[in-house]
């Protein structure tokens, strides 16, 4: 087992990190930027070291200044959390040249399922269901158009290099082709640095659906049952599930099975989770493949009983896994707290808090790095709390979340609680018919 480990990360993750760790018997340490110097994952590692001004690409993301880091604290592995350079291959590879160990999959299994037009040529050989679409990029609007009018309409545009929704574009007609196909190179340009397009058929009513994965060392993977993430927001998740309103559990165990056909393909180590879009026919498709820890995977956790950030470290010292597959006994509802207005197009809210409450109670979990006292910075992300419920039933689990946000207090910035406690109250929501088309006809009220 690691003896110690850099979290190259900040916020809640790596104050969730950081906890599993200590739980462990594993020294901790916390890298920081200037602007992060109050924050609590600093205050509980057991080591800090600040790596540079609040620019990420002067922080966070510089490999050089973490490695540095990783040298001067002599640690001898690095959780890379989510977001940032969890998904980097190259920080991955480097790791590896200085004999630290990733806490993650390998450098390749990154690079496989990170480049879309791989991932799903993959997929196919394994013989895992996939949107119909090009055969790699589409490098003219002339090609475009003959797969498009191949596969039938409406059909989405996709950056090869994307994610979090840049670079997407869906083209109802040939007419519109030409243009959309322009605008979603100019944003995957800027975004990526990588116009690269590939194209596949848009499914209708879509539910967001991923199984969450751990592999071992030793060829053996296992699934830890679904996730429904269907309420988004311009591709941005909002509230997570498991299990899913939608699934029965035939679905399930076949989803399940095609999660593991999809890890295996590429050998998988570590914790992971295989994204599906599943239409009104129940139809599923493999959507890509996310190759680290996610931030809803506090539910999974709590419908199943495993810490998977300790699986996670487990996986990669070395050990074994039980080979057993797991599916929710429980209920369980993340909804994320950001600093933002929901009532002006959630228009981010850094600043200063001045009062912090958080919810309490059975089956109640907050995951946060705030306080009252704490700045939230204009720099990074604007998510600044997870709020997980558990219940035995979705509808206990619902009621159990419109109280815990009634309790949840967080003064001196804009929150998405308000968004949050209207639509517990939602009727469709309560039903359980939710795709990723919900948020387009929900009003939120003023209050």
């Amino acid at each position: 087992m690691f003896k110690k480990v850099l979290i190259a990360n900040r916020g809640e993750i790596a104050l969730r990190v950081i906890r599993t760790c200590k739980e462990m018997g594993i020294s901790t340490v916390a890298i920081y930027s200037t602007a992060d110097s109050e924050s609590l994952h600093v205050r509980f590692a057991d080591e800090a070291v600040c790596i540079g001004p609040p620019s990420s690409a002067e922080s966070y993301l510089s490999i050089p200044k973490i490695m540095a880091a990783v040298e001067i604290t002599n640690a001898d592995a690095v959780h890379p959390g989510y977001g940032f350079l969890a998904e980097n291959a190259g920080f991955a590879e480097v790791c590896e040249q200085y004999g630290i160990k990733f806490i993650g999959p390998t450098a390749e299994m990154i690079r496989t399922m990170g480049d879309k037009i791989t991932a799903k040529e993959t997929m196919i050989k394994a013989k895992v269901p996939v949107v119909p679409g090009s055969d790699g990029q589409v490098k003219s609007v002339k090609e475009g158009l003959k797969v498009a009018k191949k596969i039938g309409y409406p059909v989405i545009l996709k950056a090869t290099a994307g994610g979090g929704g840049k670079g997407m574009r869906i083209v109802n007609n040939e007419d519109e082709f030409a243009e959309q196909l322009e605008k979603a190179q100019i944003e995957a340009s800027a975004s990526f640095g990588n116009d690269a397009m590939y194209l596949e058929k848009f499914v209708e009513e879509p539910r967001h659906i991923e199984i969450q994965v751990i592999g071992d060392q030793y060829g053996r993977v296992v699934h830890l049952s679904e996730r429904d993430c269907s309420v988004q927001r311009r591709h941005q998740k909002l509230v997570e599930e498991s299990p899913s309103p939608f699934l029965d559990q035939k679905l399930r165990e076949k989803m399940g099975k095609a999660a593991i056909k999809a890890a295996k393909a590429i050998d998988y180590e570590g914790v992971g989770t295989v994204e599906f879009l599943v239409d009104k026919h129940r139809k599923f498709y493999f959507m890509e493949m996310n190759t680290r820890i996610q931030v809803e995977h506090t539910v999974t956790e709590e419908v199943i009983n495993r810490d998977l950030i300790k699986e996670q470290i487990k996986v990669a010292a070395g050990e074994k896994i039980s080979g057993k597959n797991y599916y929710p006994t429980l209920h369980a509802i993340e909804v994320r707290i950001n600093a933002e207005d929901p009532f002006h197009d959630f228009r981010p809210s850094p600043g200063h808090i001045s009062s912090f409450h958080s919810p309490k109670g059975h089956g109640v979990r907050v995951d946060t790095h705030a306080f009252a006292g704490y700045s939230v910075p204009p720099y990074y992300d604007s998510m600044i709390a997870k709020l997980i419920c558990t219940a035995e039933t979705r509808e206990e689990c619902i009621k159990k979340m419109q109280r815990a946000l009634d309790e949840f207090i967080i003064e001196g910035i804009k929150t998405t609680v308000p968004f949050h406690q209207q639509l517990m109250k939602d009727e469709r929501f309560k039903s359980g018919n939710i795709t990723t088309k919900f948020l387009e006809d929900f009003e939120l009220k003023p209050i």
